[in-house]
């Protein structure tokens, strides 16, 4: 079979494989798309993922695929199911697991991360990782339940957002055009974006934006909720310059190890501003699937680019000069 093999840093290519040898309690997935993440550009060029990244490896942790074959220990799926999978994989035995705070866990594994994962034609997978998915429900759509996991995570981060709650994203890209659609659900006063690329701002009008900037210089320091979405200095700092009083700020977008950032500690005082993190995506692949299969959530409008296997090295050398508002490798 096709596997795409990191082999070290930026150093990655197809290779011939035997297909994967399942486990009693696993089964093996002939994959059909597997989306390409910004954590897999970071792993590309050297940086940690989820967990430690060891190569050789083979990347992809957002998935989907039609079950083939099932392990002897296997009984609630069965040949010919659908699936999406939750790539990581909690030790249950540590501190954080044994107080239900999973995405902690201090021996986390991962598919696509710490074991082979969806850039190749067929993958073992623990059955505990794979989500049903409606058959009418297309594979490229399941793909996407993981990165839609995330962003649900992170509402666990935050307060309940009320229908009083001015809401701001800070990038509107693939994760903030998520969060934007499920912020709506929840019936804010109002959900405002900042997306430097005035080329995608029509379609976040579609929606559901209420107001569109191209520069947080431009917007008013008055949000109880701002949604940081990229990861980078400037706009982490501009996100917490631009709470109101008593808000929140949620850093979802993955930055560099090295970043750092620089704010008045003042404001942060006399604002009482909260300031939360959000790893992975514990208990939430299920509820991600159900808005999925309910069509609650559009991802089909944001898939920008479809890869065939061979282009995704290049396209992970220099993610930037594309373009991409989500990439997703057809195998």
């Amino acid at each position: 079979m096709k596997a795409l093999l990191l082999k070290e840093k930026e150093d990655m290519s197809i290779q011939e494989t035997e297909k994967p040898v399942i486990q009693p309690e696993e089964v093996l997935i002939e994959v059909k798309y597997c989306g390409i993440c910004g954590t897999d550009v970071h792993i590309f060029h050297g940086e940690p993922g989820s967990a430690e990244v060891t190569p050789p490896i083979v990347l992809g942790h957002e998935f989907s695929g039609e079950v083939v074959e099932i392990g002897a220990s296997v009984s609630r799926l069965k040949l010919g199911d659908h699936v999406a999978v939750d790539p990581n994989i909690y030790c249950g035995k540590c501190t954080y697991c044994r107080q239900g705070r999973v995405q902690l866990c201090e021996d986390l594994s991962a598919v696509g991360v710490t074991r082979n994962g969806g850039m190749e034609q067929f993958c073992a997978v623990p059955e505990t990782a794979c989500h049903l998915l409606d058959k009418e429900l297309p594979l490229e759509v399941g793909a996407l339940a993981e990165p839609l996991s995330c962003v649900l995570h992170g509402f666990h981060q935050i307060s309940e957002i009320q229908a009083r709650t001015k809401v701001l994203i800070i990038g509107g890209g693939f994760i903030g055009s998520l969060f934007l659609q499920t912020v709506q659900l929840k019936n804010p006063a109002k959900v405002d974006v900042c997306e430097i690329d005035v080329n995608k701002h029509a379609q976040l009008s579609e929606l559901g934006a209420d107001h569109l900037f191209q520069s947080t210089d431009d917007v008013a320091a008055e949000y109880d909720l701002v949604i940081e979405c990229i990861g980078k200095k400037q706009t982490i700092e501009a996100g917490i310059h631009k709470t109101g009083k008593g808000g929140e700020v949620l850093l979802f977008g993955v930055p560099s190890p090295e970043t750092l950032v620089e704010f008045p500690a003042f404001d942060v005082f006399s604002k009482e501003l909260k300031m939360a993190g959000s790893f992975i995506n514990p208990f939430t692949v299920e509820e991600a699937v159900s808005l999925l299969n309910q069509q609650k959530v559009q991802v089909t409008p944001l898939i920008s680019h479809t890869l065939r296997l061979e282009e995704v090295p290049a396209v992970l050398e220099n993610y930037g000069d594309y373009g991409i508002t989500k990439a997703i490798v057809k195998l």
